[in-house]
């Protein structure tokens, strides 16, 4: 599973973080989100630019630079793989049975996206623009269909399935 919040031009953080883009809504649904996961993965430059110094469950940081910051280290839930993505998706599945939750930035997603391992994307679009890691919302779910779309103020949750 993935999870990631957008703007309306594609952005997906403002000044370095997701949160910016990220209601209140959308955070509950998160956490929701979270509730059905064995471990979270994310990559290096969301565990340094978002606050991760305490997951509910396992989290899985892949880095090659291994430049986490000292809260993130804190996790006593925090293991740190220098794997590629894909092998580390194998090793995930391995040592901790159960969905995989993908919350960790739009290049990791595009390289897991294109080995084709993620079977449900959970996307948040909202009406703000002007961030940075701007990527293409066709280009992200081409080779999904939407099963569920729910507009709640600016914001508009969608569930995707791989086609």
């Amino acid at each position: 599973m993935a999870n990631l919040v957008m703007g309306a031009d594609g952005s997906t953080s403002i000044r370095g973080s997701s949160s910016a883009l990220s209601s209140k809504l959308d955070r509950l649904r998160f956490h929701e989100l979270r509730k059905r996961a064995s471990v979270i993965l994310i990559g290096g430059n969301t565990a340094r630019n978002e606050p991760y110094a305490k997951t509910p469950l396992p989290l899985v940081i892949l880095t090659l630079k291994n430049q986490i910051p000292d809260e993130v280290l804190a996790n006593p839930n925090l293991e740190v793989w220098q794997l590629d993505p894909v092998e580390a998706v194998a090793k995930a599945q391995i040592e901790f049975p159960g969905n995989i939750l993908i919350e960790g930035g739009i290049n990791l997603l595009v390289k897991l996206l294109a080995a084709e391992l993620i079977d449900e994307l959970y996307l948040t679009i909202n009406s703000q623009a002007g961030g940075e890691n701007i990527y293409d919302l066709n280009q992200l779910t081409r080779e999904f269909t939407i099963t569920s779309s729910e507009k709640s103020g600016d914001d508009n949750f969608l569930i995707l399935i791989k086609n």
